[in-house]
C-alpha cells in the first residue's frame, strides 16, 4: 500500500487503460473514493461487479463532483463533449488529465471548456494492449512504461508534480513534451505502425479466396504480429487517425518514400542496400531491449495481463 494521494478520484471511461488506473489506485490505495462514470449501463454494470471503483454514474458531471483528480479515458473524438458536459461540476483545485494517443486535438477540443482555477494537464500513458473494455485492465499495466505529460501555456508546476508522481507511483517513467513534438513522435512509433497493420491485415484477408484460407492457417509469427495491433479497439483507432491527421500524413509520406527506395532495392538485386537496411533495423530492436521496453517474455512479462475471456 502507498500513501493515499487524492480523496476523491473520477474515472470517466472504464476501458483497458481507466479500468488499470483503477485496479491500480485500489491496489495502492491512492485515493479515498473512485468514482466510474460510463455513458453504457451493462458497462458501468460490470465495473461495479468487478468493484473497480466506490460510486458508479452514468452521468460523467455528476461522478466529477468533489474530484481532486479526474481522468478522462475516452476515444479522443470524444474529449471536447466530455469537457463540455463536466466543467460546471469541476471544483476549484482539481486536476483534470486525459490519456489520449492525440494531444493536439484533445487541448483544443477541452481547453475552452476548463473553468478557470482546474488545472488542465493533458497526459497520454504508452501502456495498452489489443483487448479492450473494464474485464481487460490490470494494475500492472504502467509498470516500467513512458507516460509522457504536455502541459498547457501557465501550468500549474504544483498540480503538475502532483500528477506526475501519481502516474510514477503506477509505475511509469513520466516525461514531458509540448503537443506538436509528441503528436509527430507518436504518430511515427505508435500510429502508423497500427495503420500499416491494419492495412497488411485487410489485404490479407482480401487475399484469402485466393489463397483458399492459407493466409490464416499458415501464419507465421511476423503476421501474427500483425495481427495484434490490427485487432485493436476501431473506435480509438478511428478517432486517432482523424485527430493526428497531418502528423500521420507526413510520416506516411515518408514511409511510401522509404518502401519505394525497398522496393527498388528488391526490383534491381541490390543485395548490398538490403542487407545494409536489415542490419540497421536489427539494431533499433535491440537497443528498444535495453531501454526496457521489451523482453523477450509474452507480453513485456508482466504478470495479470491475460486476455478476457
Amino acid at each position: 500500500m502507498s500513501e493515499q494521494q487524492f480523496d476523491r478520484i473520477a474515472l470517466i471511461g472504464i476501458g483497458l487503460i481507466g479500468s488499470s488506473i483503477a485496479r491500480a489506485v485500489k491496489e495502492k490505495g491512492l485515493a479515498g473514493s473512485v468514482a466510474i462514470a460510463t455513458r453504457s449501463a451493462e458497462t458501468l454494470q460490470r465495473a461495479r461487479e468487478l468493484e473497480l471503483g466506490t460510486d458508479y454514474y452514468l452521468d460523467s458531471a455528476e461522478a466529477v463532483r468533489d474530484a481532486d483528480l479526474v481522468i478522462v479515458s475516452v476515444p479522443v473524438g470524444a474529449s471536447g463533449s466530455v469537457a463540455q458536459e463536466i466543467a460546471p461540476n469541476l471544483k476549484q483545485g482539481a486536476i483534470v488529465t486525459d490519456v489520449g494517443s492525440t494531444k493536439g486535438s484533445v487541448v483544443a477540443q477541452m481547453l475552452p471548456h476548463i473553468p478557470k482555477g482546474v488545472h488542465f494537464i493533458p497526459g497520454h500513458p504508452l501502456a495498452g494492449t489489443e483487448h479492450s473494455g473494464p474485464d481487460a485492465g490490470f494494475a500492472e499495466l504502467f509498470r516500467g512504461r513512458w507516460c509522457i505529460l504536455t502541459p498547457v501555456h501557465g501550468t500549474d508546476k504544483a498540480a503538475k508534480k502532483r500528477l506526475a508522481t501519481f502516474w510514477e507511483t503506477l509505475g511509469s517513467k513520466v516525461d514531458e513534451m509540448d503537443t506538436e513534438h509528441h503528436d509527430k513522435v507518436l504518430a511515427i512509433v505508435s500510429h502508423l505502425p497500427h495503420i500499416i497493420a491494419y492495412n497488411i491485415v485487410g489485404t490479407a484477408d482480401d487475399l484469402e479466396t485466393v489463397t483458399e484460407s492459407e493466409v490464416i492457417k499458415y501464419s507465421a509469427s511476423g503476421f501474427r504480429d500483425f495481427t495484434r495491433l490490427a485487432a485493436s479497439d476501431p473506435t480509438m483507432w478511428r478517432d486517432v487517425c482523424l485527430h493526428n491527421k497531418d502528423a500521420i500524413l507526413e510520416m506516411l509520406a515518408r514511409f511510401s518514400e522509404d518502401l519505394a527506395y525497398l522496393q527498388r532495392a528488391i526490383r534491381w538485386g541490390d543485395g548490398e542496400k538490403l542487407f545494409d537496411l536489415f542490419t540497421r533495423t536489427r539494431a533499433i530492436r535491440r537497443s528498444i531491449i535495453d531501454a526496457g521496453q521489451d523482453t523477450a517474455a509474452a507480453n513485456f512479462g508482466r504478470p495479470g495481463a491475460t486476455p478476457p475471456d
